[in-house]
Order: structure tokens, then sequence, then C-alpha cells
């Protein structure tokens, strides 16, 4: 099979995984498993009378359950569906009328993953060498923000721990993404749209060129220009220029101006030459599911700003953490009220030029050499050993991360939001994470108010109703699904799969590493230690994000799903594995 091919199969085996994870049309819950000579497979009754058979493995990485071939068997004829359409149009048929759309949509995603998957497959030799030519083969000498610009080109070819057609985007080419995705590390020019001085909200302190600098010359005084991504110009900045009631007064220059190189996020792009400086870009594209939009909601920079401050405020309690975790600045922006008229102004810490600086996205990733990303750090920065470097990272993350758990806190700060910051002290190696992105985070208020007293925000300097939650029960999920899942468990599940360790073992480390964190929030009934002992440790099972559901499959008034990133249905407690 070709490495093309072999990425296709992939493809559809994480289809098939997240459909039975997410129970689509009951393939979970209405399946029973029967034995065949080759192994266990599902079997699903159908109208007909017939059914369909799903050959699966034992998981416990939030599901019973994975498949374990790229197939879709009818019963009655033994005709077997493998690629995507088939499987897709199968379970489309199983599904109420007013979902079908859901269904169809789904296989464009599918579709355009497929076609990305083979444009990774077709040019990954050719990148790999050039990074290495650039930088060096060993990325663990990758250094700076500018390294780590590199480092996001590597996690944007490695897929997601559980969305199975993350690399796709909507609506984009392969010449686009040549020329403006992260996993081509690409430069291009910004454009310009001068609007109106009193058409735009900003905070703080933004510098940008006039629009004389720009080719429009007498509109210093009146306008104010905002940078706008090549991909927007290019689709629907026009229509959003109207909506805004902004038509005849706003004017794109004609110039391109400022060279940037785009992030892991692609709508985010750092400077060129400034690498701790990021431009933070509406998009009008979709990317883990087709209501998920790469837009910016004015509101969401807004709720950005306001948990860094909060942050500020409980790290100010908590000085093990100012030298530890970082973080970036995102207080200032603008945007004229529509989602595709906004920009985020992100400045990184500053002193990191000797460090690595690398996102957890990228942990996975081969590096030029074919050898994991994880292998080199660790053989620079932990003696050739991965499991140190691994719980190094969690004995961090899970202090962190639980800390604010005690302040009723929990972020959505999942492997693209957080990144290792490594460099050699005379003791040994220094980690500490950057963050950044927190406008997404669930909060229970009483918890804050008990913490925090005088110092709690007011929940009306958030614009997102559904950040303040009564009860520690959304909190919590967020944990689980976001720190525990993806920036843990996931982890303990690929290095087994890749050889590293046992299962087992990584699964202790996990579960070890967060009992301690767990133990200091104290483990009487009603503190935050004993609700993250009931809830994540100790529990039968745990959330899972049905992202496949939520973000694509249903409309959010059949799915119910009143954040898409945050409905969930169930899976297994691995963390439970040889208590």
């Amino acid at each position: 099979m070709t490495v093309a091919g072999a990425a296709e199969a992939e493809l559809l085996l994480r289809v098939l995984s997240a459909l039975l994870r997410e129970d689509v049309v009951g393939l979970r819950s209405l399946s029973t498993a029967i034995e065949r000579a080759d192994g266990t497979w599902l079997r699903r009754e159908i109208p007909g009378p017939d059914a369909l058979l799903l050959p699966v493995r034992e998981d416990g990485f939030q599901s019973a359950w994975a498949a374990r071939k790229p197939l879709l068997r009818r019963e009655s004829t033994g005709a077997e569906l493998t690629d995507h359409e088939g499987v897709l149009a199968e379970l489309r048929a199983l599904a109420a009328p007013e979902d079908r759309g859901g269904f169809d949509a789904f296989a464009e995603e599918c579709r355009r993953t497929r076609d990305t998957v083979r444009l990774h497959a077709g040019t990954q030799d050719e990148v790999l060498r050039t990074l290495a030519a650039r930088r060096g083969p060993d990325p663990a000498h990758w250094t700076g923000l500018d390294g780590g610009l590199a480092l996001d080109t590597l996690a944007a070819r490695h897929d997601h721990p559980v969305y199975p057609t993350a690399r796709g985007r909507s609506g984009l080419g392969a010449g686009e993404l040549r020329a403006y995705a992260p996993e081509f590390h690409p430069r291009f020019a910004l454009r310009w749209l001068a609007l109106p001085r009193e058409a735009v909200t900003v905070e703080g302190a933004l510098t940008g060129p006039p629009p004389s600098a720009l080719g429009l010359p007498g509109l210093d005084g009146s306008h104010v220009a905002l940078p706008v991504h090549p991909l927007t110009v290019a689709g629907p900045l026009a229509d959003a220029v109207r909506a805004a009631g902004l038509g005849g007064r706003a004017v794109l220059a004609g110039r391109p101006y400022l060279d940037v190189v785009p992030t892991l996020s692609m709508r985010t792009v750092a400077l060129a030459g400034r690498p701790d400086v990021h431009l933070k870009l509406p998009l009008a594209t979709s990317t883990l599911g087709r209501l998920n939009r790469r837009t910016i909601k004015p509101g969401t920079l807004v709720d950005g700003s306001a948990v860094q401050r909060l942050l500020a405020s409980v790290t100010a309690r908590e000085p093990r953490f100012r030298d530890t975790v970082l973080h970036a600045d995102e207080t200032r922006f603008a945007h004229a009220g529509h989602e595709l008229l906004a920009v985020l102004l992100r400045r990184c810490p500053t002193g990191l030029d000797s460090c690595v600086v690398v996102p957890m996205a990228a942990l996975l990733s081969p590096a030029p050499g074919g050898r994991l990303v994880l292998d080199h750090l660790a053989d620079r920065f932990y003696g050739g050993d991965p499991l140190t470097l691994l719980d190094a990272v969690l004995t961090l993350l899970f202090d962190w991360q639980t800390t604010l758990f005690g302040y009723g806190i929990a972020l959505e700060s999942h492997q693209q939001n957080v990144s290792l910051v490594l460099d050699g002290a005379s003791d040994g190696p220094r980690l500490r994470l950057l963050l950044k992105d927190n406008d997404g985070p669930r909060i229970n208020g009483d918890r804050l108010r008990a913490a925090l007293g005088a110092d709690a925000p007011d929940p009306d300097e958030f614009d997102d109703r559904r950040i303040f939650t009564d009860g520690d029960g959304p909190v919590a999920d967020l944990f689980t699904t976001i720190t525990v899942h993806l920036c843990a468990g996931a982890y303990a599940f690929a290095l087994a799969r890749h050889g590293r360790a046992p299962l087992d073992r990584l699964l202790r480390l996990v579960r070890d590493r967060l009992a301690e964190a767990v133990e200091r929030l104290g483990t009487r009934p009603g503190e935050p230690g004993a609700v993250l002992r009931a809830r994540v440790l100790d529990a039968d099972r745990l959330p899972v994000k049905a992202m496949v559901t939520a973000g694509t499959l249903l409309a959010k008034e059949r799915s119910g799903a009143s954040d898409i990133n945050k409905h969930y249905t169930t899976g297994p407690n691995y963390l439970l594995r040889g208590v």
C-alpha cells in the first residue's frame, strides 16, 4: 500500500472510531459484540432485516472499542464498504431525515481531509528537508519563538488525538494551503482595510500603519487600518463590510504590507522577524466541524482579556507559578462589530531566544529523520528518557490546572494552546509552560468568590454568559476532557503504541501525578480535591467530547449543545486501570 493509501485507511479507521465513540445512529448502544475467528465484531441490526458488522478492538481511551479494520460489512451479502462515502451513506440511511444533511456535510469533511492527507503525504519529505536545511536536523535545537513556528509546521501535519478530520479546512484548495497553511511554513504579506475611526472599538495600545503608508492618502485623520488575512479579502470581506453598515466608507488598500508566518492555528500569524508578536485574524473557514468557524466574535476578545486578568490574580496568590507558567499578553484588540472585522494583538513573553518553545501538539510529530519530536527533546534535556520528560510535564501541568480548579476555573488549554518551554540550567533542565487563547473557560463563581474575595471579577466583565456555571460539574468536565484526556491520557496511549513503555505503566504515571496534585487541594467533602477525586480519579466513566455530533452531524437544535466544544458523551475511565 502507498503512503497516501495507508494514510487514507487510517483516516477511515479514525472516522469509524469517532462515530462509534459518539454512538452515532446507535453504532455502540444498539450493537451486540460477536466473536469471529479474526476477532471481535459489533453487529448493528438494520431494517431489511439485515445487520451492519464493524470489526473492533479493545481501546479504553474515551471508548471501550475502536475500529480494527477500515471497513463496514453488510451481513446479508458480505459486501464490504471500505471508503468513507459508502460508510457514511449506509449510516445516513439510519439517521432521522432531518439529520441526514449533517451526514452529507461530514462526508464533505472527509473528502477534504482525504485530499489534505494526500497533499501532506506527497510533500512530507520536501517540507522536512526544507526545515532541516534551515534549522538543522534536530528539532530539540530549534530555539526561540522562531523555532517554535517551525515546530508548529510539524504539529500541523499530525492528527488531532480525537477529531478524525482535523486536518481538513473548508473551502481551501491545495494552492491556498501551500500559500497560507502552517504545514507548509509559508511567508506572505497581509492586506489592510481602512475603517472609520468611530466604527472601530480598540482595547489597549495598538499601533498599525497609517492609511497613507498603505497608499490611501487623505484618510489618516478619519480612518484606522486593520489587518486582514488575504483569504478573507479574497472571500467574504465585502459582504462583512456591508453587514457592518460600512459600505462606501471602508477602503481596502491595494498594497500588501507586513510579512507574516502562520502559526499552528493558521488564522493567527507571527510577524516575520518578530515571532513574539502575533496577529489573530478571522478566517471564513471551519475546522473541527462545520459549525466551528474560524472567525472572531468580538465578545471572545473581551473574554480572553478578562481571563488573562483573572489568571494574573491567581498567579499573584500562587508564587510558585510566577516563573514556571508563562502567559501571552492578549489584552490588545480591535474590532468593528463583525466577526470578520477584528484583530487580536498577542505578545509572547521575552527572553525565550535560547529556549525550545514547542507546542504540545508537536510532541508526537515525526521530525526530520523520522523520530518523534518528543524523543529528540528527551535526548537533549532528559537523558534520552521520554518518560522522564512526560513525568516532568505532567507534574507541572497538573499542579497548575488543579490549582486553577481550586479557584473554580478550568481552561480550554488543549495541546495547541499549551507550549513547553525548555532550556538548560546549571542544575539540570528547566521546564515551563506557555499558555495562550484563554477565551473559553468555565468558572464556578461561588468557588471563585470564596477563593479571591473582593478580587474576584464580576461576571459582567465577560461577554459569554456560559462561562460562569452553577457548581463544579461543568468545570470538572472541561478539566477532564481537555487537561486529562488531551494533555495527558492521549500521550499515555500514543507512547504505548510507539513502544516507549507498557500502557499500564504510562497510565499509572498519569494517575499518580494527578492524584498527587489533587491531594494538595484537600479531600474532605466539598473541598476541590474531593470533587476531582470523585469525578475523575475514581469515577466509573468520564465525560468525552462528542465533537463530530455537535460540530457537524447535528444542528444545535437537534444535539442540544449550547456550546459545540463542550458537548459530551461518556467513556470508560482508563485511570482506574490496574487500581
